[in-house]
This record gives structure tokens, sequence and C-alpha cells, in this order.
């Protein structure tokens, strides 16, 4: 009879287990592939990139049968990200996508075996990411947002040829920023102009930052910088108030007010994204899906910011360039 007895605990123990295995199960269990998207704050240039990767997940066939895609936004808190991270390491997420440098490092330093694609990583390298953009050794790949500096100051000079002195307006402590603004000096060093620097630490600094040198510079030039770009409204604020042109390091800044730029199309990105995503989670292995740089660069003049400046497009560009405002 305790024999008996014995046998039934066992057998209603492993039909316990087996309820709560289905009820409380991973990924694996609920037969949905768990796809996490991180960003480190809201403005336009994140907000695009999460948007676009979420619709082409969805045309790639991602949707609510079979997927679940969890959001998390550390709002301009970058202290919060080791535990956003942390997080869903623990619940055993199938593949994360962070936004930005900071959030990708943070991101690798949480896990070694996920699989992880960034996405608008400047110089990845640098960042400690990967050992070469062809060298995807760890568990990192994604989509580098490196500007071509050059060609931004190249348009400056068609469109502002009077120039002397550029305004260099950025957050020092982002290594995106940091990175770019060498080149943008070095193109300076080696073209004639003078430069001078207004650093920010966070978006409340932009206005005074930018109006301490305004009346000293012919133009301004910030890269794809999170912090300026989350300030853009008072930044191009100044921009007319002094009548000096700033050239961004994205479309989605001249969008949000500044003049123009030949910069990085946040929808393309954002599509490579997804699609290396895609490649990794139907089995590609991290070490054969290298880093990749913006297939397409935008071309992009805002005309309203134009008018207010009393800037004329030349007919050359009105053709080749995407006119927004």
């Amino acid at each position: 009879m305790k024999r008996f007895v014995s046998i039934l605990l066992v057998m209603a123990l492993t039909i316990v287990c087996a309820l709560a295995a289905v009820s409380c199960g991973d990924s694996s269990s609920s037969g949905k592939t768990k796809i996490a998207i991180v960003q480190p704050m809201d403005h336009t240039s994140l907000n695009q990139i999460r948007d676009t990767i979420i619709s082409t997940l969805k045309d790639l066939g991602y949707d609510d049968s079979n997927s679940e895609i969890i959001l998390k936004n550390a709002s301009n808190d970058a202290s919060l990200l080791p535990s956003i991270f942390s997080s869903l390491v623990s619940e055993n997420v199938d593949i994360i996508i962070p936004i930005g440098t900071g959030a990708a490092q943070v991101a690798a330093s949480q896990t070694d075996t996920i699989p992880i694609v960034f996405a608008a990583v400047s110089d990845p390298v640098a960042a400690g990411l990967v050992t070469a953009f062809d060298v995807t050794d760890k568990n990192i790949t994604g989509v580098s947002d490196a500007v071509d500096v050059e060609s931004i100051f190249a348009l400056a000079k068609e469109l502002t040829p009077d120039a002397k002195t550029v305004g260099l307006v950025y957050n020092a402590s982002e290594i995106n920023s940091s990175v770019k603004m060498e080149r943008a000096k070095a193109y300076c060093d080696a073209n004639g102009l003078s430069y001078k620097e207004a650093t920010v630490t966070g978006t409340a600094d932009v206005q005074q930052a930018a109006t301490s040198i305004a009346a000293d510079v012919d133009f301004f030039f910030t890269p794809d910088d999170n912090t300026v770009a989350s300030a853009m409204n008072v930044y191009a604020g100044v921009q007319l108030e002094f009548g000096k042109p700033v050239y961004c390091g994205a479309d989605s800044m001249v969008k949000d007010g500044g003049f123009a730029t030949v910069g990085i199309d946040y929808d393309v990105l954002a599509k490579q994204v997804a699609e290396m995503a895609d490649r990794i989670l139907k089995g590609a292995k991290v070490a054969d899906v290298h880093v990749e740089q913006v297939a397409n660069p935008a071309k992009i003049i805002n005309k309203t910011t134009a008018d207010a400046l009393g800037i004329t497009i030349p007919d050359s560009l009105l053709s080749t360039f995407t006119i927004v405002g």
C-alpha cells in the first residue's frame, strides 16, 4: 500500500512540474521568438530606427502569432541599462538589438551567448565591440552609422562658400561623436578652416553651448550625436537667431530643423539591422555575419530652414537631394 501511495505521489509531482514548465517556461516552451530592442532615450533618430526595425521584422514574418518584440527604453538614464539587459538575459531572449554605442557596450558586458545585433554604432572597433568590421568573433555584430564627414563639409563648401570658421557642437562623452569630430577637425586643418568647439553633457546644455560660439562661426557641424539630436528644436532656434546653418550627421536632424546633410538614412540602417537579425534567428552564425555600413547616404536639405537663412539651393542639388520642410 505504501509503495502504491509513493508511486501516486511521484506521478502527481511529475504532472505538477510539467504543468509549471508549460505555464512558466521560456521562449522555447512558448514557441515564440523573443526579440528585444533597447534604446537609451527618446529622440527622432532612435525612434525612427526602432519603428523601422519593428516594421521590417513584421514584413519578414515576425508577428504576434510567432514572436514577441520586447521594447525597453532607459529614458536618458544610462544607469538603467545594466539592469535592463540583465533582465533580458534572465528572460533568455533569442536576440538583443541595442540602439547606439553605449547601449551596445552594456549589452555586450551582460552576455556572451545571446546574439546581439547593434544599430547605429559609429565605430564598433573603437567601442570594443568587434575586432574588425569583417571579424565578428564574439556574439555581436550589427550596422555602423559612420558618417562621411568629408562629404558633409564638401556640401557646406558648396552652400556656404565664404565660411572660414566652423562651430562644433557635441557631447564629448559619446564615442560616436568624438570619433567624427576628430575627422572634422582633421578636415578643417587640411582645408584652411578654423573651428571653435562647444561641448555638452546633457540636452539642457545645447542652447547655451551653441549660443556661446554662434557669433564667432560661419556654420555649425554636429554629427549624429544623441544628446544634441534630442535638443534639435533649440539648436535649430540658435541657428535661425544667428543666421548660422547647422550641417548634421543624420536625416532626422535635418527634418527636425537642421539645414542639410549627406548623412545617415536611418530607415535604410534599420532595415539592414532587421534583415541581419533575421539571418541569425534563422540559423546563421554571428561569426559569419559581419558588420555592415549603411548602404546609401541620405542627401537632404531643409528648404524651410534654407529660406529662413536666405540660402539659395542650386538647381544641381534640387535634382539630387531630398528637399524637406
